[in-house]
């Protein structure tokens, strides 16, 4: 650009450039698999295992919960599936066992007494009345057998169920004194600790905030230009711990639900390549790029006053008709030309 100097104000005229244009989006910085860290069950910490900043495997401990009451209920479940062990619980069954012989016994006793009791009854020896006991002792032997051959059975079902149900609730308990140990869900860093110990771990607040090392930007778009974005469109990322520098990205994912508070949706990007150094929550503005218009009238954008007018050379201001706009440049489709000298505005 042509620049000269009139009454100590910068002026320019305007050019035939490229201008891009642009979505632009709010957001930032996300961890990979980043998530705050709760307990499973509320409890005080009684320890922290990790620091800030401290590199941790999925699995490793982050915090441990008081649980003086879960190992007590643990030690009650762990004495009850030993009292309940069918293998403990044998000599029950072998008793059940042994009263089935006797019946059988009984039975096969009963029934010589009663078949030699008819056959004498045949011969006109003996009474009714012996005849009838002997087969009322009878048939009472064959419930005692079938009421033996019930109780062995029923027997065999209880032991199985009590010793089957106290190893389960042995098994629970171990999973509820286990919840009191929190475990990081990946592999990754501790980004930032929330709790000291002695603090209530609760759902109220996060303990912790874990992810992995790689990163993600999460850009807020508004509802109008959502049908603008697809996946795998440029984005300019300017951070403002880099200051002026800006950084390119694309778009991986799109959410499809718009959250109703804000009227916007949520999306995605990833750093083409990444910046030196990157921070959970530091925040971004973005421009995704929807396309490009090749030569074009333009002119920077800090000529332009109020978006709607420049300045002519001698102070006279000027209305014109913008197109596109990028960070630097803005397209102008009327009100001057490219012989027109534009002032700087104070």
């Amino acid at each position: 650009m042509v620049l000269s100097c009139t009454n100590e104000n910068e002026s320019i005229k305007p050019e035939i450039k490229n201008i891009t244009e642009s979505v632009y989006a709010s957001g930032f910085i996300k961890s990979k698999n980043q998530y705050e860290v709760f307990g499973k069950s509320n409890g005080v910490i009684e320890k922290i295992f990790v620091s800030e900043g401290m590199q941790v495997k999925k699995g490793d401990p982050i915090f441990q919960l008081d649980n003086k009451n879960s190992k007590i209920t643990t030690e009650n479940a762990r004495l009850a599936s030993a009292a309940a062990d069918y293998t403990l619980n044998k000599d029950k069954i072998i008793d059940a066992e042994k009263a089935i012989v006797l019946a059988e016994k009984k039975l096969e006793n009963d029934s010589l007494l009663f078949q030699r009791q008819k056959n004498l009854w045949k011969k006109s020896i003996g009474s009714k009345i012996e005849l009838e006991q002997k087969e009322l002792s009878f048939e009472n032997s064959k419930v005692g057998l079938a009421t033996a051959h019930t109780n062995y059975e029923e027997l065999k079902r209880q032991i199985k169920l009590l010793s089957d149900q106290s190893k389960n609730n042995l098994e629970i308990a171990k999973i509820l004194e286990a919840d009191f140990m929190v475990r990081s869900e990946v592999d990754g860093v501790v980004y930032k600790i929330n709790k000291e110990a002695g603090d209530l771990i609760n759902g109220s607040g996060a303990a912790a905030v874990i992810g992995t090392e790689d990163f993600i930007i999460e850009l807020n778009i508004d509802e109008l230009d959502i049908v603008k974005i697809k996946k795998g469109q440029q984005v300019f990322i300017r951070m403002d711990s880099y200051k002026s520098e800006v950084f390119k990205a694309k778009i991986v994912t799109i959410d499809p639900m718009m959250n109703i508070r804000t009227r916007s949706f949520q999306a995605e990007a990833v750093f083409t390549k990444n910046p030196s150094e990157l921070f959970p929550n530091l925040t971004v503005e973005a421009n995704i790029l929807i396309h490009t218009k090749e030569d074009v009238l333009t002119i920077p954008r800090n000529y332009l006053v109020n978006d709607t007018t420049v300045r002519l050379e001698g102070g006279k201001l000027q209305k014109v008709v913008t197109g596109l706009m990028d960070y630097d440049l803005v397209e102008i489709k009327d009100g001057i030309n490219k012989n027109t000298t534009i002032e700087l505005p104070e």
